[in-house]
């Protein structure tokens, strides 16, 4: 068995959590043995479809006709499309007309939660649905006390320094503003936000955000692999108020590398992440500033190990398993519409 992980939109999506997620699928499937090409032109038996973009849903195509499976990925939902960037919201029901297309031509489609599965469901998508965290690599996402020394002497932060630490797109649906709005509560800690977004593609509340001119709040940009890891590995927090995932890779990599998390509580993360428990969440800007000086002063309890005991759940050996499961019947065009019962594995989430 060969697997096709299709490329189509890499450029644009590649700094993403899509990006993100075709990365872990390769290691996945290597993981599990599984033969894996990016070469649309070679010989495979499956086709894996990460991006909505119009290639995406013409690849799918061809492959079907070739007699191949098809998987596409729901990375997106209509929700997460919402308050992502000028003119999103206005949109939001043209995408989700779009996405219920591309997803209903698919012989099974892979979303990483229930939540998310939820959502295409109401939406109308006609395939199977089933729910497989995107993963993460826990042999990558180590913490390592050089690195974390590295990203500190970078900024110029002491030993001593508490440091809360956000990663994603420059939108006002990842919670940057909140992240901005909490650094100016607390001009004791430093807070750095890792991501970049393209100027066309940010608000304009977003981009006074950024722009704020605080001393304690920093906007370096693009982050590449080793400087993300040193910026986990160097941080007392991980502070990820996102108003609407499909999952959240970055969370699970912060989990990975021992960081204490503080998330904003949106239905997502029911029934895999408790309050308390492996992280902590809050509704308000009331909530996150006492959780985020309880956390950072040690007035709460420290989950962080419960935290890692949670990811490993999501490791990618476990999702590369859970894959192979997932093809048993695939390799022909209408299998998985006969099997589609036989696609819901409940370890993972």
């Amino acid at each position: 068995m060969k697997v096709l992980l299709y490329q189509g939109g890499r450029k644009l999506v590649g700094r993403s959590g899509v990006g993100h997620a075709l990365e872990h699928q390769k290691r996945a499937l290597e993981a599990a043995g599984i033969a894996v090409t990016l070469n649309p032109e070679e010989e495979y038996d499956i086709v894996h479809l990460n991006t909505v973009f119009p290639d995406s849903l013409l690849m799918g195509l061809r492959a079907r006709a070739a007699g191949k499976a098809v998987i596409f990925y729901g990375h997106s939902t209509r929700e997460d499309f919402r308050n992502s960037f000028p003119g999103s919201n206005a949109l939001a029901g043209l995408f989700g007309a779009w996405i219920r297309k591309c997803y209903s031509g698919a012989d099974l489609v892979i979303t990483p939660t229930p939540y998310s599965k939820r959502l295409l469901e109401e939406l109308g998508v006609s395939a199977p649905i089933t729910a497989l965290s995107n993963g993460v690599d826990l042999t990558v996402f180590r913490k390592d006390a050089e690195g974390g020394e590295r990203f500190r002497a970078r900024f110029g932060f002491s030993s001593g320094k508490k440091i809360v630490l956000g990663v994603g797109h420059y939108m006002e649906r990842k919670g940057i503003l909140d992240f901005a709005d909490m650094a100016e509560c607390f001009p004791d800690y430093e807070f750095v936000w890792l991501g970049y977004t393209p100027g066309m593609l940010v608000t304009a509340k977003v981009r006074r955000a950024v722009k704020k001119k605080l001393p304690n709040l920093f906007f370096p940009g693009y982050a590449d692999r080793q400087e993300l890891l040193d910026a986990y590995s160097g941080s007392d927090l991980f502070f990820f108020p996102t108003k609407e995932e499909t999952e959240g890779i970055v969370m699970l990599e912060a989990m990975a590398m021992h960081l204490p998390i503080l998330v904003r509580d949106i239905p997502v993360y029911e029934g895999w992440l408790e309050h308390g428990k492996d992280v902590y969440k809050g509704k308000d800007q009331e909530d996150f500033a006492a959780l985020l000086s309880g956390i950072l002063e040690g007035r709460l309890t420290d989950l962080t190990q419960e935290a890692y005991r949670t990811v490993q759940n999501n490791s990618i050996g476990r999702i590369g398993t859970a894959l192979a499961e997932r093809y048993n019947g695939m390799e022909g065009r209408g299998l998985a519409y006969e099997k589609a019962e036989d696609f819901n594995y409940n370890g993972l989430v």
